[in-house]
């Protein structure tokens, strides 16, 4: 039966006596409490000390002693326990004794004295961070003003020794060291600059410029930090002034555009001139080497001739007389035979020569359409040799 359901056991769990007329008495509950402890410790009353006493504890005993260098050797076990920290591959630990800078921990787990005498921190080095800077008006070089958003990336420098210990005790608010700095760096720069070029092709030039004077900035603190990237997000006239700066800008678009145009259409013409000009530079040198070819060879058969007439100069004549007779004469479908000195001339038709030609003719233009000559038959060859023999007869007689 429970110890207090009606009609039990008037005994609590402690031994005490239940008080039917309220609740136990707690300095009855707190002197069976203290006895327990005491035999776990194997504690006795000071001597003299009776059951109401405030006499303190001891321990004289042999387990009393135990325990005590047991619970001490428990507590010391878990005090150093504490000490083991772990780091993880993207983070550094910082390690301080009484508050100042011991070391920086690499990742992998390691062991340091445990608080009060140290203590350490966990940073992060390949975290990338963030600051921005929203409308930032700032004066240029020419006395203008310009409304410029940035946003500027960076991460801890994991190249530095202690990366870790220079980003938190080198300077005070690293975030905010950074953002003077940035502003700094921006105000330097855009006033070294002219409006026309924040505005427009300038604007890399200008973010690289940025950024480097605020590396160089941070450098100087020694504050650990590496700045990755300088983004200038916006950069534009301010509002009342904005429609004008438009139009400058569109109309400088339209110039590029046209500068491009017409540097595409001049490469597309030179290439084609210059090819033509090619062209016809060796159609010269052709025409040049075939006219002076045949001059040389009409020399060379002059001189030939001259030579052949000196040593015969009648046969020469005659046969030069001979040739230049049967060139004219064969280009003529009529021939004019003489009868001597009687005046009376025949005219010699060369029927199968005529024919001869008509279908050579015909079978050449079936071939290779061409406009066609006048009258164009040419004689035999037997006709004007004919003829001019009987011509040579006719002087030889005479």
């Amino acid at each position: 039966m429970a110890w207090n359901e009606p009609g039990g056991n008037n005994n609590d769990p402690w031994g005490n006596k239940k008080n039917d007329s309220g609740p136990p008495d707690l300095d009855e509950v707190f002197r069976n409490l203290q006895k327990k402890l005491e035999g776990l410790f194997g504690s006795k009353r000071a001597a003299g000390s009776g059951n109401g006493g405030s006499g303190g504890f001891n321990f004289p005993g042999k387990f009393g002693s135990i325990g005590l260098m047991l619970l001490g050797l428990i507590v010391g076990l878990l005090w150093l326990l504490s000490g083991i920290y772990i780091i993880q591959p993207a983070e550094r630990g910082v390690v301080t004794q009484f508050g100042r800078f011991v070391k920086e921990t690499n990742p992998g787990p390691h062991w340091h004295i445990p608080w009060p005498i140290q203590s350490y921190e966990r940073v992060n080095v390949d975290q990338t961070r963030s600051i921005e800077l929203r409308q930032q008006d700032i004066l240029t070089r020419d006395e203008n003003i310009v409304v410029v958003d940035v946003a500027v990336n960076y991460k801890l420098d994991s190249a530095l020794e202690n990366p870790g210990a220079d980003y938190l005790f080198n300077v005070e608010s690293p975030d905010m060291t950074l953002r003077h700095a940035a502003e700094s760096a921006l105000r330097e720069t855009v006033g070294q600059t002219l409006m026309d070029t924040v505005l427009t092709e300038g604007r890399e030039v200008l973010a690289d410029e940025t950024l480097e004077k605020i590396q160089q900035t941070l450098d100087g603190y020694n504050s650990g930090i590496r700045v990755t990237a300088f983004n200038l997000k916006r950069a534009e006239a301010p509002e009342a002034v904005k429609e004008a700066f438009d139009d400058v800008v569109k109309a400088r678009e339209d110039q590029q555009r046209f500068i491009d145009q017409a540097e595409a259409y001049r490469n597309g013409v030179l290439p084609q001139a210059r090819g033509e000009a090619v062209v016809m530079t060796e159609q010269a040198r052709s025409y040049e080497a075939e006219v002076v070819n045949a001059a040389k060879g009409e020399a060379a058969r002059f001189e030939s001739l001259l030579t052949e007439y000196a040593k015969a100069p009648e046969i020469t004549k005659e046969r030069l007389y001979i040739e230049s007779m049967e060139s004219v004469l064969s280009k003529s479908s009529k021939v004019m035979v003489g009868t001597g000195d009687s005046g009376n001339n025949m005219m010699y038709l060369p029927i199968d020569k005529l024919i001869n030609n008509n279908q050579e003719k015909s079978s050449t233009e079936s071939t290779a359409p061409r406009p066609a000559p006048s009258i164009n038959t040419q004689p035999t060859q037997s006709t004007p040799r004919t003829t001019t023999s009987n011509r040579l007869r006719s002087r030889g007689a005479n």
